[in-house]
């Protein structure tokens, strides 16, 4: 049924899987290294041969994630061959099967999960994405592994080298029942060259070298560390075919509107800024005077190549605003304000998706945004937060900042093909 030397394996992830026989089996390291693919496959052997005492377990961070990175993979005869034959799923249930056992599917995106594996006993257990789990589920998962010869498998992506799963069990391996295993993106034998060269494109910094190199490193100093006022900044704009907005709400802090746009060059430009700082001006605004302002504002905007014959007025296809912002939101509704959406609010996600495309020179700023060009500077990592092993951005300074990340990360599917388009300059050549 399961053939090893049939598979595309690399001999790391051969070994990997033949020395999975720890309490604790843990893969880590960069993206698409290899390491998935070996821990399910180490997973199923332990499912074929487990006793029929205490439950089987996959852990992800939600039930959508464990149905992306491990069944999806387990179903697909390209990647398991006959094995492929023997999972069986129904979306959106909480249970599958897996070479005719049961497998119990359990989502943790917060501390409140730890409740659901209150008084089960189980043998096997696979966590995907181990880093995103809080701490004291891992731990009471560990506690719930109580059948003889119980095993736990897990993969991650690196995270911060002061993070719980770091300090608590890899660096203290030499005292576990654990075993480990580092990938980097050049131990999967079946990438090409091509998609390699694509995937370093699209990470920079502290990213390229958790996600690429695979290495536990710190977030510390400027998170733009690329931001070159010289390069990014420009006087001009060129045509744009389309725009987005992007709106971080503030009462006591300041408000602020940004003006998102594909130029036709294939480039991004935050073409327009619209704030407002209460403290500064002395004057608080309602929901309605914040949305009246920003529908004048997009009313009154006028490309700066435009003639004075030319109609003002923009429309932008989406208005991205800050999550937390409900009654703002309703407001625009009532108002009549069209495409409106809750902005992504994955701060470490969206703040990759701003570095790669200002790293990829497929970002620029207009000279105008004088709040934005003002935050990105110091816009810095938050040293207390990475103490505790988490990357976050200090909150000084980060209203326009906050803007940009909404607006750039909530449109990432629209523009991302642009990483590996031609240059600019070579498309215009």
């Amino acid at each position: 049924m399961l053939d090893l030397d049939a598979l595309p394996l690399s001999r790391k992830q051969l070994r990997s899987i033949g020395r999975a026989t720890a309490r604790i089996n843990l893969w880590h390291g960069s993206v698409r290294s290899g390491k998935t693919i070996a821990s399910l496959l180490a997973f199923v052997i332990a499912v074929a041969t487990a006793g029929p005492s205490g439950l089987i377990i996959i852990c992800g961070r939600s039930l959508q994630t464990i149905e992306r990175n491990a069944l999806e993979p387990l179903q697909d005869s390209a990647l398991f061959g006959p094995l492929a034959r023997h999972v069986h799923h129904t979306r959106g249930a909480t249970t599958a099967v897996i070479l005719g056992r049961t497998v119990h599917l359990i989502g943790a995106a917060d501390t409140r999960a730890e409740g659901r594996l209150r008084g089960l006993t189980a043998q096997l257990a696979y966590v995907d994405e181990a880093t995103l789990m809080p701490e004291g589920f891992w731990t009471q998962l560990l506690a719930r592994l109580s059948v003889p010869g119980a095993r736990l498998f897990a993969t991650t992506n690196p995270d911060s080298p002061r993070h719980w799963l770091k300090v608590g069990y890899l660096d203290r391996a030499a005292e576990l029942n654990l075993r480990s295993w580092h990938f980097r993106l050049a131990d999967n034998p079946s990438l090409s060259p091509e998609y390699v060269a694509d995937l370093t494109a699209e990470y920079v910094g502290l990213w390229r070298r958790r996600m690429i190199d695979g290495a536990w490193v710190v977030a510390e100093g400027a998170i733009y560390d690329m931001w070159d006022e010289a390069e990014h900044v420009v006087d001009i704009l060129p045509p744009m075919r389309r725009y987005w907005c992007g709106i971080d709400y503030g009462t006591t802090n300041p408000f602020a509107a940004l003006l998102l746009g594909e130029g036709v060059d294939g480039r991004l430009y935050v073409c327009g800024e619209w704030r407002h700082d209460s403290r500064a001006t002395h004057r608080s605004m309602t929901d309605a005077q914040y949305s009246a302002a920003v529908r004048a504002w997009l009313a009154g905007w006028r490309h700066p190549s435009a003639g004075p014959e030319d109609p003002r007025g923009v429309a932008p296809e989406w208005t991205f605003v800050d999550p937390s912002a409900a009654s703002f939101v309703t407001q625009l509704w009532a108002d009549g304000h069209p495409g409106i959406a809750r902005a992504s609010n994955e701060v470490t996600d969206g703040i990759r998706s701003v570095a790669v495309a200002l790293a990829a020179g497929r970002l620029r700023v207009h000279r105008s945004c004088v709040g934005l060009l003002t935050e990105l500077p110091g816009y810095s990592w938050d040293p207390k937060a990475t103490e505790r092993g988490e990357d976050a951005p200090m909150k000084v300074d980060d209203h326009s900042a906050d803007a940009l990340r909404y607006v750039v990360h909530s449109t990432a599917h629209e523009w991302r093909h642009l990483l590996t388009a031609p240059p600019p300059e070579e498309a215009a050549a």
